[in-house]
């Protein structure tokens, strides 16, 4: 029954970052590792503004061993002046205020990520602790936070500082201390944010991804051209050269040392003029003092602290990144494959108007019509196989979901790759008259590798996640820009291009052809019936029709294993399909040269579900792919070869888990005595040895003639089916795919056609061969 009883005594105001910790969800999106994560990129977003307006050059993230981190940039520094609205410090403003900053105007930062101002207050709102020192007017000044409220922790031990210490809230209306904790070079600016998530917030699985971080300062690496980010990991100690290590431990310890002294002292100092200010809180005279002074309390000055945040030789894990090629690097980055054409680069600016709320000096809002400047930098290039990479950003900001930035370059691309096929259609073998025959933008996606970025300021995004930019004019000016300098690369004008747009164009071709062709055997597939022999590869041996649900394709090695495999076959839902010797490697070659070869075409239209980007699924005649080879070096390279085919053009037969290797044994023993007639089946010489020495403590006899099976075709029927063919008694191994990049980095490494690369992963990986996992 609800409450009669309903007034404005029933309503509850969260002021300040209370709102904060009792709605994350709103900030972060969610409390789980996301979440976490998601703290971490507004501090480096801030750090990476400061980049942005050409006043960074340095970030160096820090996960530190008692699970905080630390962010550190050489940027301005945060203003410790007092802001006279609030007649508070620039720092706390910054970490305490929702919606404040310096990003709503256009003075300090034209072109920023963080836009809404609540990154730094949110992330300091969502930590137990939250620690910042800032260089600035020859001193480092030091505040600490416990869950968004200011205050002074009583750190045990200085050097570690620990968010259950205990902490000293400031008094409610009263002007913060901003300590003064040591002198800097005139010069030297920049900030560190050391913060301890709070578990009170974030759930138990909420866990910190390191591969994420480092994809993430690559990435950023690559769109602020020359800013350096170092990673340095507390967690991973790593082996160096013994005397360096010893003598840089001496000179650590002697640092630490003599921080501590100098540290002690400026706590001494600190706890003095706090009990002086405590024991005149209630003096009118000091208030004012204190007021006029902004906020800010000079200690005595302390010897500078020694700085042990710079990587030690031998020790902890430390990865820097620092690309000077910008967009160009990136690309070359993603590219994975045999690259059609060099990276191309459109970069330019333009202008356009936009009506937006504006800040007067008096601190009103008002509509102004104003004049913006957008600055377009795109890298792309192609590359065989029909995979498309496309990322986007703003501001550094990545915008997975495009928007119109992306749209103005696919719109000009389009418009122009399609006038250089007209204009070069009878070397290209274009019918123009075939309205079936005109490319479309999956055609010219198909191997298009490209990195979209703008540079705006006040962005308008699609929601919170900025996964989508929304501002209009963008478009066109992007447009206008890659129109220019695309058309002079694709038609060859430009010197150097004319090659490399020959073959990006008969690229495009190409998959057009494949497009109309796939789009014809489908619509042959969908009037005949797919399981017609006559419109299969005559060396088929199909299974019976009515158990799709169940139905196996054996890929068989060789014309001797295939008469075998018939006799140990189950024919009402196992076929088999003989290749002949190894197939083509497709990650080297082009699709016309993959789908001109008699084994992967076989292969191809014996599944049934097409290939490339019309692979349907749905349409797979069997629900197993197993790959039945010799348990040998050749039979694993088939493998692989085969591997790569399902990988590259129908990739979701391995992401659901259809294709299978066959696990064939490597010998046979045959038992004597009472348990004659029965055998045992090995997999590995290790395995043998163990079964033989287990038969010999057990006293079972057996055969000195063990079998060692060459291949398939030397097994039986009765042989074959018992090991191999047979559900209920055979050992498959399912091929997974937890990662799809990283599988396209292994298969592009592996497969691909570049030596060295290879080469280094088989040396850096030979200590950790584990002959389990191979079958041999």
């Amino acid at each position: 029954m609800a409450k009669k009883d309903y007034g404005a005594d029933s309503l509850t105001v969260l002021e300040g970052l209370d709102a904060v910790r009792k709605r994350p969800g709103m900030y972060i999106g969610t409390t789980d590792s996301q979440g976490l994560m998601h703290c971490l990129w507004e501090i480096i977003d801030n750090a990476v503004d400061e980049a942005l307006a050409g006043a960074c050059t340095h970030i160096t993230v820090t996960l530190h061993k008692d699970g905080s981190i630390e962010v550190a940039d050489n940027g301005r520094g945060i203003p410790v002046d007092v802001e006279p609205k609030t007649k508070l410090t620039g720092v706390e403003v910054v970490l305490t205020k929702l919606h404040a900053g310096a990003k709503f105007g256009n003075a300090s930062y034209n072109a920023a990520g963080g836009l809404h101002g609540v990154g730094s207050s949110v992330v300091n709102a969502l930590s137990s602790r939250l620690d910042v020192e800032v260089d600035r007017n020859g001193h480092t000044y030091h505040m600490a936070f416990h869950q968004g409220h200011p205050g002074v922790y009583t750190d045990v031990d200085p050097l570690h500082p620990s968010p259950d210490a205990p902490f000293k809230k400031t008094r409610k209306n009263r002007p913060t201390e901003l300590e003064v904790i040591g002198k800097v070079p005139a010069k030297t600016t920049g900030t560190r944010i050391r913060y301890w998530a709070d578990p009170e917030i974030f759930n138990a699985s909420a866990k910190f991804d390191y591969d994420q971080l480092i994809d993430r300062v690559r990435q950023t690496s690559f769109l602020v051209p020359g800013l350096t980010i170092t990673v340095v990991d507390e967690h991973i100690d790593e082996t160096g050269d013994a005397a360096v290590d010893e003598l840089v431990e001496t000179d650590a310890a002697q640092a630490q040392a003599d921080q501590g002294e100098a540290i002690d002292d400026g706590q001494r100092a600190h706890d003095e003029s706090q009990e002086q200010l405590d024991f005149a809180s209630n003096d009118a005279e000091l208030d004012q003092e204190r007021a006029e002074a902004g906020s800010v309390v000079e200690l005595e000055p302390v010897a500078t602290p020694v700085d042990t945040s710079a990587p030690t030789p031998g020790h902890r894990r430390v990865e820097e990144f620092c690309h000077t090629g910008g967009v160009v690097d990136f690309v070359d980055f993603l590219s994975h494959g045999e690259p059609v054409s060099a990276v191309w680069r459109i970069a330019g600016q333009g202008t356009y108007h936009e009506e937006t709320q504006v800040v007067d000096d008096s601190g009103n809002l008002h509509a102004e019509k104003i004049t913006r400047t957008c600055d377009v930098d795109i890298a792309l290039r192609w590359i065989n196989g029909y995979d498309t990479t496309v990322r986007s950003f703003v501001n550094v900001v990545a915008t997975p979901g495009g928007g119109m930035h992306v749209d103005g370059f696919l719109q000009s691309i389009t418009k122009q790759i399609r006038k250089a096929v007209e204009d070069n259609a009878r070397k290209l073998k274009v019918n123009l008259k075939d309205s079936k025959m005109k490319i479309e933008r999956d055609d010219i996606l198909a191997g298009l590798v490209a990195v979209v970025t703008v540079r705006i300021a006040e962005p308008q995004f699609q929601g919170q996640t900025k996964d989508v930019l929304g501002t209009a004019p963008v478009k066109p000016v992007v447009a206008r820009i890659t129109d220019k300098q695309f058309t002079e690369m694709i038609t060859g004008s430009k010197r150097g291009y004319k090659e490399q747009s020959a073959r990006v164009l008969e690229k495009i071709v190409g998959e057009m052809h494949a497009r109309i062709q796939a789009r014809k055997t489908k619509e042959v597939t969908r009037r005949k019936n797919a399981l017609e022999s006559a419109s299969m590869p005559p060396k088929l041996s199909d299974c019976q029709p009515g158990n799709d649900d169940v139905a196996e394709l054996f890929i068989v090695e060789g014309d001797s294993a295939l008469g075998t495999a018939k006799a140990a076959r189950n024919s009402a839902f196992q076929a088999l399909l003989p290749i002949r010797g190894k197939i083509l490697n497709v990650q080297k070659a082009s699709l016309a040269q993959m789908l001109s070869n008699k084994e992967c075409a076989a292969i191809i239209q014996v599944v049934g579900a097409g290939s490339g980007a019309s692979f349907d699924i749905e349409q797979a005649r069997y629900n197993k792919i197993i790959m039945m080879t010799d348990a040998d070096v050749d039979g694993a390279h088939i493998r692989t070869l085969l591997l790569t085919l399902f990988y590259r053009y129908m990739r979701p037969l391995i992401e659901e888990g259809h294709v299978y290797a066959a696990v064939p044994p490597l010998h046979r023993i045959a038992l004597t005595g009472p348990r004659k007639g029965e055998y045992i089946y090995t997999y590995s010489d290790d395995e043998l040895a163990g079964k033989l020495a287990q038969l010999d403590r057990d006293h079972v006899g057996y055969a000195d003639d063990i079998q060692r099976y060459k291949g398939l075709g030397e097994m039986d029927a009765n042989q074959l089916a018992d090991t191999t063919m047979d559900p209920r008694t055979r050992l498959l191994r399912r091929i997974r795919m937890e990662d799809a990049e990283q599988a396209n980095d292994i298969f592009s490494l592996l497969m691909g056609d570049e030596v060295p690369p290879r080469r280094q992963f088989i040396v850096d990986n030979a200590d950790d061969f584990d002959r389990s996992k191979i079958d041999t």
